[in-house]
């Protein structure tokens, strides 16, 4: 498996992948009506702002994450790929471009995302509702992590620096 930059014809594949991935995140978080595809979510949420990596495997695209240079905005694998490290490398590859580190927000019930942060170095610092970015007609909570890494205290306490997410907070 390779991580590569997106090309434009990955973009049927990243699709495919959202889509089906996306529906399983927002029925574990208990959301799935508030569903929307790729090819608009994408344009609400700015998705071509980001860097876009995508995982190839054997030539197919079955993963790719987009993230700026304090968030991982977006992470999804193809479902019949995932637990098998594809995530993994996308977010380590995220975070190699980002050696400052990142901040990422996960849905709450969205249980195999936040653990694999976790076990990646990342350190909740809050869980926050408001209004989900691209589909403001619904609200959701989300636990908020900052990446320590290894740059721990000696309390155990990440020396990370909370960053604000794009959770449009409730008021």
């Amino acid at each position: 498996m390779m991580i590569r930059p997106y090309r434009s014809d990955d973009w049927p594949r990243l699709c495919a992948i959202h889509d089906r991935a996306r529906m399983d995140e927002l029925r574990r978080a208990g959301l799935a009506d508030a569903f929307l595809p790729l090819d608009v979510a994408a344009e609400r949420e700015n998705l071509f702002a980001y860097e876009l990596l995508v995982a190839e495997e054997d030539g197919i695209a079955v993963g790719f994450a987009a993230h700026g240079p304090e968030e991982l905005a977006w992470l999804y694998v193809a479902p019949e790929c995932y637990r098998k490290g594809i995530g993994v490398r996308l977010v380590r590859a995220a975070l190699e471009a980002c050696p400052t580190g990142l901040s990422v927000e996960v849905l709450r019930g969205n249980d195999a995302a936040l653990n694999l942060y976790k076990s990646l170095g990342f350190v909740e610092s809050g869980v926050h509702s408001g209004a989900m970015p691209g589909n403001e007609q619904y609200a959701v909570s989300v636990h908020c992590l900052v990446y320590a890494g290894d740059a721990r205290r000696p309390d155990g306490e990440s020396r990370a620096i909370p960053r604000p997410g794009k959770l449009r907070r409730a008021q």
